[in-house]
């Protein structure tokens, strides 16, 4: 379902808008699903030296393609596959790797910011390197997949499974956990008014900004992940214990498009911002 936004090219030239980096990354993975077979190879052998498709040429498209084509996923995973889990190096063989369907069999995806500097930041960032990661709720883990752009192929060149950084005082991701699930936590952790952000009913071209009562909050609040979290990290900060965050949930094909905004004030973490720009 996730499904994170931008042209990112393995060798493109740089995007000069910054209206909405987030957009072109979800028109390119709703065109994928939509297109899909236009994406595969054309029937290599599968002991051929792969080679550069047109899904290479942004990030966005090869994900996609790379998450729903089993054929596509060996050819572009680095085997025998490092696979850290915490301190332990492993390999993964060609023979024991199962498909990972990434965040493709969900209906949305999610990205996690530090602060909205770096939501500008990710329209012009043509990385030769991306990280995708699984955010585990429960678990406090985080499962990232480390790609890196080869003679113009994206590849998967390791996996790292580890446990998120524990310190002194309470983190994003326990905050969150309890935040998304328990009603009456999260009516304590509202700030008040909340700043809400949304579409002109009468103009869609025109954003209203406005605030929230809790009650407000509670009649039409959105259903939020709640079990783990997705992100893909082209460079944009994303430390286990700052004291902001920004989570963008995107719809895939869907239309579905919010942002919510978290930042922990007197060692209390609260939303203080939300915005629906859904169509």
């Amino acid at each position: 379902m996730l499904a994170v936004l931008l042209l990112v090219a393995c060798n493109a030239d740089k995007r000069g808008n910054k209206v909405e980096p987030f957009a072109s990354l979800t028109r390119q993975i709703d065109s994928v699903a939509a297109h899909h077979d236009t994406l595969t190879l054309e029937e290599p052998q599968e002991e051929m030296e792969p080679k550069p498709i047109q899904a290479d040429e942004l990030f966005s498209d090869f994900i996609f393609s790379y998450a729903t084509d089993d054929r596509l996923q060996r050819q572009r995973t680095r085997f025998p596959l490092p696979y850290y889990k915490g301190d332990i190096p492993l390999k993964i063989g060609k023979e024991e790797w199962k498909h990972d369907s990434l965040f493709a069999d969900q209906s949305y995806y999610t990205l996690l910011f530090d602060n909205e500097e770096d939501m500008d930041m990710i329209g012009d960032t043509v990385p030769a390197s991306v990280q995708v990661e699984w955010i585990f709720l429960k678990s406090k883990e985080v499962k990232r997949y480390y790609f890196e752009c080869i003679k113009g192929m994206w590849m998967l060149e390791a996996i790292n499974l580890r446990p998120m950084e524990k310190g002194e005082e309470e983190s994003f991701v326990e905050f969150y956990e309890r935040f998304a699930s328990d009603s009456v936590f999260q009516r304590r952790h509202l700030a008040t008014p909340l700043k809400f952000v949304t579409l002109d009913p009468d103009d869609e071209f025109s954003i209203l900004e406005t605030t929230l009562d809790v009650d407000q909050w509670f009649a039409f609040r959105p259903i939020l992940p709640a079990d783990k979290l997705s992100n893909i990290n082209y460079g944009q900060k994303n430390e286990d214990l700052s004291d902001s965050k920004i989570l963008k949930v995107n719809g895939i094909g869907n239309g579905y498009s919010n942002i919510f905004y978290f930042r922990k004030r007197g060692g209390e973490w609260k939303m203080y911002k939300y915005e629906d720009t859904s169509i």
